[in-house]
């Protein structure tokens, strides 16, 4: 039977349309070489030596794969390991593993909103996040960025029987942090539930790495609480923590949760590894600091069109698609590699280099990155 004309036709004129835009994304193989100021591996522990190893030996003692949900018999003594240190590390009662980030932000919003739920988003949300409350069926709202004020009219008018509000911690794109505590304060005015979503938090900033949110707050102010364990643990998946009715609930109704094969052991086992360097050597996110400052510090006295963020997160706002593309073909050229990102990832006409910084970077390596991006600045403008 010939294929259908309609559907080819379909998957055509997308293609055509985003082109045309300057917004078709390829896959480039990673390089060894080039400079990496792209990846969010933000205190370089994927190339830490003992994280390798722990994820090595896991594997060899346990098998390559979980073999099955964790319903069935995929959860291991590893998994529950790593959910108890995830808990104590941000201050809940108990933790949930997932096999990813976005598998856990559809997994909690499709298990705990409904259509009597009204879900309030900050604008600059993750697509996981918009994507879990579409799946919910909830009527969602979203308040302009950081906009405290906006929130409370918005949440003033629903006459929803209840109410979730809904941000990241550390903003993806732009690198900048939600008020958590003002979150908190209107939450709890509203009597609605706050999740925070600290996937680029965790590690980096709040004590011992525990990130936007920590301990500072509690369950009673931040119920759901979600991290990703690839960004600055360095391996990969996902969790959250929350109190034990919470966890129990998501067990059993996060349906990305009860119908997918359990984390790898091996992964689990890095983790563990991971967050036990997180907590004991704080050098690594010092490190990490000074690297931040001196980076602002020099992108400001160049002029560079800087974000405004603390964060390893570092936007360089180029507004359009073309200049964005041709100062990321001169930067691959020079062996470096900077994420560089279109709409619809962001709004139109914001289009950016989304530089992370790492703690593995020297100040050299900082250096050589500067010096690009003053030529650019200077010629292909």
């Amino acid at each position: 039977m010939p294929v259908s004309k309609a559907w080819h036709e379909r998957l055509i004129s997308a293609r055509d349309t985003r082109q045309c835009a300057q917004q078709w994304r390829t896959r480039r193989i990673r390089q060894p070489a080039p400079l990496d100021f792209a990846s969010n591996d933000y205190l370089g522990l994927a190339q830490d030596s003992r994280v390798q190893a722990a994820q090595a030996e896991g594997a060899r003692r346990l098998g390559a794969g979980a073999g099955a949900s964790h319903l069935v018999n995929g959860h291991l003594a590893i998994h529950e390991a790593l959910e108890e240190a995830l808990a104590a590390w941000t201050g809940r009662e108990r933790a949930l593993l997932f096999s990813t980030g976005y598998m856990a932000n559809l997994g909690i919003l499709q298990a705990l909103a409904d259509t009597h739920t009204a879900i309030f988003h900050d604008r600059l949300n993750h697509a996981s996040l918009l994507d879990g409350s579409a799946l919910s069926g909830a009527r969602s709202r979203r308040y302009h960025h950081n906009d405290i004020d906006d929130l409370s009219r918005l949440m003033a008018r629903s006459i929803s029987t209840h109410k979730l509000v809904v941000s990241d911690g550390v903003f993806s794109m732009d690198g900048d942090i939600a008020d958590i505590a003002a979150l908190v304060r209107v939450s709890q005015q509203h009597d609605a539930w706050l999740m925070i979503d600290d996937a680029h938090g965790l590690g980096v900033t709040g004590v011992n790495g525990s990130g936007c949110v920590g301990t500072r707050w509690g369950s009673t102010q931040v119920p759901i609480l979600v991290g990703t364990l690839g960004k600055a643990l360095g391996t990969a998946g996902a969790f959250v923590a929350g109190d034990a009715l919470l966890i129990d609930h998501l067990t059993q109704f996060a349906r990305s949760y009860v119908y997918t094969t359990a984390q790898p052991p091996g992964i689990a086992a890095a983790t563990l590894e991971a967050l036990t360097i997180v907590q004991r050597e704080p050098e690594h996110r010092e490190r990490l600091e000074r690297h931040i400052g001196y980076f602002r510090e020099e992108a400001m006295r160049l002029n560079l069109p800087l974000g405004n963020s603390l964060t390893p997160i570092q936007p360089l706002l180029l507004g359009s698609e073309s200049r964005l593309l041709r100062w990321a073909e001169r930067l691959h050229l020079a062996g470096i590699d900077v994420g560089a990102i279109r709409p619809p990832t962001v709004p139109r006409g914001e289009s950016r280099l989304r530089i992370t910084l790492s703690a593995l970077h020297s100040r050299s390596d900082i250096n050589q990155l500067l010096e690009i991006l003053d030529a650019c600045h200077e010629e292909v403008s």
